[in-house]
C-alpha cells in the first residue's frame, strides 16, 4: 500500500476534528522518536497520534478505514521483533488508558491497556496476587502489549500466559466497532452486525477441528511456548466464535484490532520463596534434569551457560564461585514458593531428591535468606545487561527466543552452541526458562558492514532449519513474530495452517490497514530490511539498545522526550552530521532538541537505575550543556562560585522582598504579574508560585552548639537551605536549618558548622548546568572545609538535603562520614530519642537522589516510626523540579507531578521529603504542605532522659 499517498488532506482534516492539535505529531523530531521501539528495525511514521480514550481510538480507526490509511499501535515500545513501527500512522496510547478494577478477593482484575505490568502487580499485591504473564520488560511493558504479544516469562510457562489467563476484553475493530466480550448485550449486537465475519470464523474452527492433520499439528505446536504466527489454537479450543475472536487477539501484535481493556484471572503470589544456584557439568546434563523438576513445585528454573556466568562474574555482589567454574559448566537457578514454611520445606526436599541422581559440581543448597535470594537472582537478571554492555560499538544487540521439547532440549542446545560458534558470534550468551524449554540467546551482528548483514541472513536460515526441521521447535516462544520471523511463519506451520492464518487476517482486517507486514509477510527478506542505524556517537550512550526500560522513570516523559528518545535523536543528528547531507532535517532536529531534549531534561539520573546497560542520559545532557556554554557564561559561573556568600545573601534579600510584595498585593495579582514578567523575560525571571519561600535564616543561627553535649556532629546546611527560609505554608514553624539544629541538639549532639560556611557549596548547581570546572572547584573547597571541621573524618557530617549529599558522596573524600537526614536519624536517634507515632496520616516522597542511594524503604520506615499511617504515591517518581528548573521550566514539574494529587487521600494534610526545592513543587501540585522529614521527627520524639 502506498502510505505516502494514503495520508491525504481530507484524512488530516478528519483527524484534526477528532484529536487535539497538541496530540498530533508530524514534525521530524517526534515522528523519529515516537516511532522508535526496542527492536532493531526503523520506520519513521508520517504522523503520530496520541489517543487518550477508547472513543477516540474508535474514531481514529473509523477514519483510517474510510481513507484506507495504514496504522500501527504502540504503547510501551518494548517490542523486540519490529511490531510497533510504521511508515504511515502510529497510534500511541496515552495516560487515559490507565483505569483498573479489582474484585474483592483479587482473583479477577481488569486493567486498561496503558497500565504497566509492574503497576498492575503493585495494585494486586495487597491481595497477595499477581498477573500470570511476567515478561522481563514488565516494568515498562503495558497491558495492551503484554496481551498483544502473549507474554509469559520465567514463571509458570504456558499455564499462566496471557492466552490462558484472559477472562474477557474490550476490543476496537478495524472499522471502529467496539466489542466487550464480557457483556452479553455487546456480544449480541456484535453478532448481529458482524454475522458474516463470525460465520467464517466458525467455518475455520470446524475446518481445524475436522482435519486430524491440522488439529494434531496445532495441539502439538502449542505444547510448547509459541508466539510464531497467529494463535490458531483458539480455533480448536473454543466453540463460540466470539470466544475464538477474543483469543485470536492474544498474540496478534496489533494486526487484528486494538485491545482497550483486559480482565485477567490472577494467580497467587506466595510470600515465602527459596532459591538454589545449581551447577551442572554441561548443558546436556542440566537439560536432562527438566523432566524430574517438572514433577516438583518449581516456579522457575533459569538456565545460564558459561558465557552468561562469565559476563556477570566480576559484577559487585556476585558469588565468588562463578570465577572457578570449568568451561562447560552451566547453572540452573531454581525457585520454589509456598504460603507457609512447612510446605516450602517439603517442596525443597522434593526438589533435592529429584536432583539427587544427577552429578552436580557442588551439592544442591537452597536458601530462604532475602539478601542471598536477591543476590542469586542478580546473577540471572544481570545477564542481558552484561551481554549488551560488552558488545562492540555500533553493533546491534539481538535477542532471539526459541523453544524445544524436553526430550530433545539437550541435543538442540548443543547444536545451537555449535551454530553460534560456526558463525563467529563472539560474546553470545545463552540463557532461558528451562522448565518450559524456552531459550534466549544474544548475538551482536554488525549491520553497518554488508558482510555482517549477509552473515546474519545465512545464520537465520540455518537457525530456522535447526529449530523447525531438526527439532520441531518454536521459532518464537514469547517475543512475538513481528517482522523478524514473518518470513518463516509458513516454514514453521506449513501451507494449510498458514493459509488459515491469512484468512484470519482478512476477516479481521479486510483493508489490510492494521500493522501491515507484521506476522504475515510475503517478502522473504523483510527481516533484513529497514534495519535501525546505530552510529558510534558518544561513549556515554553508545551501549544503548533503545529498549525503553528507562522511560517509566523519566519526569519529562509526558512533556517532551524520554531518555531513549533523547539518545535516538542524538544518534540521528550525529549520523546526519557525519554524512554531511539532509541539512534541513539536521537543523530542524538541532533546533527542536534545544528545548525538548536539553532544557527539559531533569538530569536526575533515575534512568540509569532502570537501564539494563547502566546509561545515565543526564550525563549526556550535562556534557552537551558543557560544550555549549559560552565564555561569558563561564565567567559568570566562576564569579558566582567565588562570591557564593554575596550571591546567597542577595537572594535571601530578594526572596524577602518578593514575600513582602505577595503579602501586600495578594496571590491572584502576584500570579498575574509574575506570569507576565516570566513571559516577557523569556524565562529569565523565575515564575513565582504561592509556595515560594522567604529568605533564609540570619547568620547567628550558624553558631556552634553546646560544648558539653554527648557527641559532636558537623552540620553542613546546603546553600539552598541557607538561602531559602519558610514558605507561607510553614506558618509558625522555623526554617529547615533552625529546625535541624534544634533537633540535633535535642538528640544530645553538639552541632558545629564548617569554617567559611556561607561560601560553601557542593557544586551540583554548577555541574547540572554544564559548568564542570566550577562545580569541581566548589566540591574541592567543601571537601577541605569538612575535613577540617570533622577532625579529618572523626565526626559524622550531616547534610540537610539528600541531592547534595549524593553529590558529596560522589566527589568528596572517602574519609568523610557523610549522612543525609534519613540515614543519620535512623542510625543515631533511636538510642537518644523516644519515638511516639502521631495519630495522623502523612505522605512521603523519596527524592531521586534518595532512590539512587537505596533509601526508599528507610524513609518509609522512619515515617512509620513517626505517624500512624504513611501514604506513598507510587505513580510519582522524580518530581521534575531539577534544581531551578521548577522556576524556569515549571511545566516539567507540573508534568512529573500530574498523578500526585489524585493519589493522595482527602485526609492527608502533610507531606515530607528531604529536599527543599522538591518540597516546593510537591506542595504546589498536591495542595498540601510538604516539608523536610525533620519536622515530623521533631514532633514525634522526645528525649529518653
Amino acid at each position: 500500500m502506498d502510505t505516502e499517498n494514503a495520508i491525504t488532506k481530507e484524512f488530516k482534516k478528519d483527524i484534526n476534528k477528532l484529536i487535539p492539535k497538541s496530540r498530533i505529531y508530524t514534525d521530524p523530531l517526534y515522528t523519529l522518536t515516537k516511532g522508535t521501539d526496542a527492536g532493531f528495525y526503523r520506520l519513521i511514521p508520517q504522523m503520530v497520534l496520541k489517543v487518550e480514550t477508547e472513543e477516540e481510538m474508535a474514531g481514529v480507526l473509523e477514519i483510517c478505514s474510510r481513507h484506507r490509511v495504514p496504522l500501527t499501535f504502540k504503547s510501551g515500545g518494548t517490542s523486540l521483533s519490529g511490531q510497533t513501527i510504521s511508515d504511515s500512522v502510529l497510534i500511541e496510547t496515552g495516560e487515559g488508558f490507565s483505569d483498573y478494577r479489582i474484585s474483592e478477593d483479587g482473583k479477577l482484575a481488569t486493567f486498561q491497556s496503558g497500565i504497566t505490568g509492574a503497576m498492575a502487580n503493585a495494585r494486586l499485591s495487597v491481595y497477595g496476587r499477581k498477573l500470570g504473564p511476567s515478561p522481563a520488560s514488565i516494568n515498562s511493558a503495558r497491558i495492551g502489549g503484554i496481551v498483544s504479544n502473549n507474554a509469559s516469562g520465567s514463571s509458570y510457562g504456558i499455564r499462566y500466559n496471557s492466552y490462558n489467563t484472559i477472562e474477557g476484553m474490550r476490543i476496537v475493530m478495524y472499522d471502529g466497532t467496539v466489542l466487550d466480550t464480557r457483556d452479553s448485550e455487546s456480544r449480541r449486537e456484535f453478532k448481529a452486525t458482524h454475522s458474516q465475519m463470525l460465520a467464517r470464523l466458525t467455518e475455520l474452527s470446524r475446518l481445524a477441528k475436522s482435519s486430524q492433520k491440522i488439529k494434531s499439528k496445532i495441539q502439538h505446536k502449542y505444547e510448547l511456548k509459541n508466539t510464531c504466527g497467529y494463535g490458531v489454537n483458539a480455533l480448536i479450543d473454543f466453540e463460540d466464535p466470539i470466544d475464538i475472536l477474543q483469543h485470536l487477539m492474544v498474540g496478534s501484535e496489533g494486526t487484528l484490532g486494538f485491545i482497550s481493556e483486559v480482565t485477567f484471572r490472577t494467580v497467587k503470589d506466595f510470600p515465602l520463596k527459596a532459591t538454589a544456584l545449581v551447577f551442572f557439568r554441561n548443558i546436556k546434563s542440566a537439560c536432562d534434569a527438566i523432566m524430574p523438576l517438572r514433577q516438583c513445585e518449581v516456579s522457575a528454573a533459569e538456565l545460564m551457560d558459561r558465557n552468561a556466568l562469565r559476563s556477570v562474574e566480576n559484577k559487585p555482589g556476585m558469588p565468588s564461585v562463578l570465577k572457578t567454574l570449568d568451561e562447560e559448566v552451566v547453572a540452573l537457578l531454581i525457585e520454589t514458593s509456598a504460603k507457609d514454611n512447612n510446605t516450602l520445606n517439603v517442596q525443597i526436599k522434593a526438589i533435592e531428591e529429584a536432583l539427587s541422581s544427577f552429578e552436580t559440581v557442588y551439592p544442591v543448597s537452597f536458601t530462604t535468606d532475602t539478601l542471598e535470594y536477591n543476590r542469586i537472582w542478580r546473577v540471572r537478571k544481570g545477564l542481558f545487561t552484561s551481554a549488551a554492555a560488552s558488545r562492540p560499538k555500533g553493533t546491534a544487540c539481538i535477542i532471539e527466543d526459541i523453544a524445544f521439547r524436553a526430550e530433545v532440549l539437550g541435543d538442540a542446545l548443543v547444536d545451537l552452541k555449535v551454530l553460534l560458534e560456526n558463525y563467529d558470534y563472539d560474546g553470545y550468551v545463552i540463557w532461558g526458562h528451562l522448565l518450559d524449554g524456552n531459550i534466549h540467546f544474544v548475538i551482536m551482528p554488525d549491520f553497518n558492514d554488508p558482510k555482517g548483514l549477509e552473515k546474519y541472513r545465512r545464520f537465520m536460515d540455518d537457525l530456522v532449519h535447526l529449530v523447525v526441521d531438526r527439532y520441531d521447535g518454536s521459532l518464537k516462544a514469547e517475543h512475538g513474530t513481528g517482522r523478524n520471523m514473518a518470513p518463516f511463519v509458513r516454514k514453521e506451520w506449513g501451507d494449510e495452517i498458514y493459509e488459515i492464518m491469512k484468512q484470519i487476517k482478512t476477516l479481521f482486517d479486510p483493508l489490510n490497514i492494521l500493522n501491515p507486514g507484521v506476522i504475515l509477510n510475503d517478502d522473504p527478506k523483510i527481516h533484513l530490511k529497514n534495519l535501525k542505524p546505530l552510529p558510534v556517537a558518544n561513549d556515554l550512550i553508545d551501549k544503548c539498545i533503545e529498549c525503553g526500560f528507562c522511560e517509566v522513570n523519566c519526569p519529562s516523559r509526558g512533556l517532551t522526550l524520554t531518555p531513549r528518545q533523547r539518545i535516538v535523536t542524538y544518534r540521528e543528528m550525529h549520523r546526519l552530521a557525519l554524512e554531511n547531507k539532509d541539512h534541513l532535517r539536521l537543523k530542524e532536529l538541532q533546533k527542536r532538541y534545544q528545548y525538548n531534549g536539553e532544557a527539559t531534561c531533569a538530569t536526575d539520573g533515575l534512568c540509569e537505575l532502570a537501564c539494563p546497560v547502566d546509561i545515565n542520559t543526564g550525563k549526556l545532557i550535562k556534557e552537551l550543556r558543557f560544550e555549549t556554554n559560552s565564555s561569558a557564561g563561564n565567567k559568570i559561573a566562576s564569579s558566582i562560585a567565588t562570591h557564593m556568600d554575596k550571591v546567597t545573601r542577595g537572594l535571601r534579600y530578594f526572596l524577602d522582598v518578593v514575600g513582602f510584595i505577595h503579602k501586600v498585593i495578594g496571590t491572584p495579582m502576584m500570579k498575574r504579574v509574575s506570569g507576565l514578567l516570566y513571559k516577557v523575560s523569556g524565562r529569565r525571571i523565575p515564575l513565582w508560585n504561592p509556595y515560594m519561600p522567604h529568605g533564609g535564616p540570619a547568620r547567628r543561627v550558624y553558631q556552634p552548639g553546646d560544648a558539653f553535649a554527648k557527641d559532636t556532629v558537623v552540620y553542613f546546611p546546603t546553600c539552598i537551605n541557607r538561602t531559602m527560609g519558610k514558605s507561607v505554608d510553614y506558618k509558625r514553624e522555623m526554617s529547615v536549618v533552625q529546625k535541624t539544629k534544634q533537633l540535633l541538639e535535642k538528640a544530645g549532639f553538639r552541632v558545629i558548622f564548617p569554617e567559611g560556611l556561607m561560601n560553601l557549596c557542593c557544586g551540583m548547581a554548577f555541574d547540572s548546568k554544564g559548568f564542570k570546572t566550577q562545580g569541581l572547584a566548589k566540591a574541592k573547597e567543601l571537601n577541605e572545609a569538612l575535613l577540617r571541621a570533622s577532625n579529618d573524618g572523626k565526626y559524622p557530617i550531616y547534610c540537610d538535603m539528600s541531592p547534595c549529599l549524593l553529590r558529596m558522596k560522589e566527589t568528596l573524600s572517602s574519609k568523610l562520614d557523610l549522612y543525609e537526614p534519613v540515614e543519620f536519624i535512623l542510625k543515631y536517634f533511636p538510642d537518644r530519642l523516644q519515638f511516639e507515632p502521631l495519630q495522623k496520616k502523612v505522605a512521603i516522597h523519596t527524592t531521586c537522589s534518595s532512590t539512587k542511594m537505596g533509601l526508599e524503604t528507610k524513609l518509609l520506615h522512619l515515617a512509620k516510626m513517626c505517624a500512624s499511617e504513611v501514604i506513598v504515591p507510587d505513580e510519582v517518581g522524580c518530581c521534575g523540579w531539577a534544581g531551578d528548573r521548577g522556576f524556569t521550566h515549571p511545566e516539567l514539574n507540573a508534568s512529573a507531578l500530574k498523578p500526585l494529587k489524585k493519589q493522595l487521600p482527602n485526609d492527608v494534610q502533610e507531606g515530607y521529603s528531604t529536599s527543599r526545592t522538591c518540597e516546593i513543587g510537591l506542595s504546589l501540585h498536591s495542595g498540601i504542605s510538604y516539608k523536610s522529614i525533620v519536622y515530623l521527627v521533631d514532633d514525634a520524639t522526645k528525649p529518653i532522659n
